[in-house]
């Protein structure tokens, strides 16, 4: 159903961004709650749409894709909390926001055609 190459590729990159990111934070407590959030949510991303991969049907497919799109979300959220808590200096994680933005767009648009062909 949504076997997008690039998209399952660039997730998983993603993902491994993520954990690289959290492994370089500071120790601090603050840093490490948000840390621990943009973690789950930012590895989820990968691991739901390999989901979406393996659906049986475009119903099952916009359910999955509809949950990758909520944790690019969440994951935008905590990253930008990182940022405005001057945790992590923007310049540090703008490639990181624009990446989550750009799958976020690519999530959206692949929820959109498989709505439309339905």
């Amino acid at each position: 159903m949504a076997k997008n190459p690039e998209l399952r590729f660039r997730t998983k990159q993603f993902a491994l961004r993520i954990v690289r990111m959290y492994g370089v934070l500071p120790k601090s407590t603050e840093a490490q709650v948000l840390g621990r959030q943009v973690l789950r949510s930012g590895t989820s991303v990968a691991a739901n749409y390999r989901e979406a991969c393996r659906a049986r049907s475009d119903a099952e497919l916009i359910s999955k894709l509809g949950i990758v799109e909520q944790e690019l979300d969440e994951t935008s959220l905590w990253l930008e909390l990182l940022v405005e808590s001057n945790i992590v200096t923007e310049s540090r994680m703008k490639d990181l926001l624009q990446e989550c933005e750009e799958l976020l767009k690519m999530t959206v648009s692949a929820i959109r055609k498989t709505k439309a062909r339905k």
